[in-house]
C-alpha cells in the first residue's frame, strides 16, 4: 500500500461523500449485533428482488468507474503513459485479490477450503478491466460494449444449457453461473454457506464490468466542463431515471438478482446510483451545502481501508472469549447480549450494535482524515 500524506485538492467532494455513505451502509449491514434479528431492508434479498442492502456493492463498483475517469482523464491522451498505468492497475488488482484471500485466511486458516471468489477480488478484477477499457476505447465503443455485455449475459443465462444436464435456468444451484463456479473453483473453494453457488462468482463478474462501465459513462459527463451545470444535472437525472425504468422492464423477463448480477440488476442499481450521485453533486458541489459532508467524506477518501478494517476488527474482538451465563462467548456476541440487548428489543439492539461498530471504524478513519492521510493500494 502507498500512503499519500496529502489529500488531493481537486477531488469531487460529492463523489467522496457518496462513496463514504455507501461504505458506512456496507459496514452497517455486514456487522449486525445478531444476524438472526435484522430489519428486512438491512438484509439481502433471498434470491430475486432488490433490498436497500443489495444496492451497496453495485454502488461501489459504479463509483469505481466514476473514479477512473477523474483519476485518468488527463493521462489518457498521453499514449506514452499507458504502459505504466496498466502495470500500476495490474498491481492494484493483485493487491486487492491478495487482501480478499488474506481476510478469508484470517478467519479460517484452511487452504484446503480457501474461498477464491470474494468482494475485494471482484473489485480488483472489475477495476483492472474497466481501467484498460477506458484507456484503450472511445466513449462510443464503451457504450456499445456495455450493451453487448448486458445482452450477451441474458442470452448466455437463458439459452445455453447447463453442461451437467439441466436446461438453461435461473435457480440458485443449477444455473450456468453456478456450474461454472463449481467447475473452476470446486465446492471446496466457494462460499461455504451456499456450497453449490457463489454470490460473487466468476461468470457473474462479466455483467459486473458493465456496472463499472456505466460509472465511467456517468463520470465522463460529470467531468465534462463543456456542459453547463444545470444541463449536466438534468441529463444525469434523465439517464438515471431511464436506467431504472429500463431495469424494471427488463426485470419482467430477466429478474433483478444480485447473486447472478443480472442485466436488469445492472440497469436498476446503476440508475439509482446515478440519481443519488447527481443529487449529491447538485447539493454539495453546485449549491455548496458542504458543512456536514465531511462526516461521510471521512469514509469516502479511505474507502478500501475502512472496508478492510471493518472485516478484521470483529475477528480481533472475537478472539476474546468472555464468560456469560455459564458459557464462554465471543467478544462481539457478548457486547450485543451484555451491553445492547438489555436496553431495547433484540432487533433494535442488533441495529444499535451495528451503528456503534460503524462509529468505531469511523473514528479510526477520522484519525487519518485529520492528518490528511489517504492510504492508496
Amino acid at each position: 500500500m502507498e500512503q499519500n500524506t496529502k489529500i488531493e485538492k481537486k477531488r469531487l467532494l460529492s463523489l467522496d461523500f457518496f462513496r463514504g455513505l455507501t461504505i458506512a451502509v456496507m459496514i452497517l449491514v455486514n456487522t449486525p449485533g445478531d444476524g438472526d434479528h435484522v430489519y428486512a431492508p438491512l438484509e439481502h434479498s433471498k434470491w430475486n428482488g432488490c433490498t436497500p442492502t443489495d444496492l451497496v456493492f453495485p454502488f461501489f463498483l459504479f463509483m469505481v468507474g466514476v473514479s477512473i475517469v477523474y483519476a485518468l482523464e488527463s493521462k489518457k491522451a498521453l499514449q506514452a503513459n499507458h504502459t505504466g498505468i496498466m502495470w500500476h492497475t495490474l498491481r492494484r488488482m493483485l493487491i486487492l485479490i491478495g487482501l480478499g484471500l488474506s481476510i478469508f485466511l484470517f478467519y479460517r486458516p484452511d487452504f484446503a477450503h480457501l474461498r477464491f471468489p470474494g468482494v475485494l477480488q471482484r473489485i480488483g478484477i472489475v477495476y483492472f478491466i474497466a481501467t484498460l477499457t477506458y484507456l484503450k476505447t472511445s466513449e462510443r465503443t464503451r457504450d456499445w460494449l456495455t450493451v453487448i455485455i448486458l445482452v450477451s449475459y441474458y442470452l448466455i443465462m437463458y439459452y445455453i444449457p447447463v453442461p451437467d444436464g439441466h436446461a438453461a435456468n435461473l435457480t440458485p444451484e443449477y444455473n450456468l453461473a453456478a456450474w461454472v463456479d463449481r467447475a473452476v473453483f470446486s465446492t471446496n473453494h466457494m462460499y461455504r454457506f451456499t456450497k453449490q453457488w457463489d454470490p460473487v462468482g466468476l461468470l457473474s463478474t462479466w455483467p459486473a464490468i458493465a456496472t463499472a462501465l456505466f460509472g465511467i459513462r456517468i463520470g465522463t459527463i460529470l467531468k465534462n466542463n463543456n456542459i453547463q451545470v444545470n444541463e449536466k444535472c438534468v441529463k444525469l437525472f434523465l439517464i438515471g431515471i431511464a436506467a431504472i425504468v429500463l431495469g424494471l422492464i427488463t426485470d419482467l423477463f430477466f429478474p433483478i438478482n444480485k447473486s447472478l448480477w443480472t442485466s436488469s440488476y445492472v440497469l436498476y442499481t446503476g440508475g439509482i446510483c446515478t440519481v443519488g450521485l447527481t443529487a449529491a453533486f447538485w447539493l454539495i458541489d453546485v449549491k455548496g451545502y458542504k458543512k456536514y459532508a465531511w462526516i461521510m467524506v471521512v469514509f469516502g477518501v479511505n474507502a478500501i481501508s475502512a472496508y478492510i478494517l471493518s472485516e478484521i476488527v470483529p475477528g480481533l474482538i472475537n478472539f476474546l472469549k468472555i464468560p456469560h451465563n455459564g458459557h464462554h462467548i465471543m467478544g462481539m456476541k457478548y457486547l450485543y447480549r451484555a451491553v445492547f440487548l438489555p436496553l431495547v428489543s433484540p432487533v433494535n439492539a442488533s441495529l444499535l450494535a451495528a451503528c456503534v461498530f460503524v462509529a468505531l471504524i469511523w473514528g479510526m478513519m477520522y484519525i487519518l482524515y485529520k492528518r490528511k492521510i489517504v492510504i492508496k493500494i
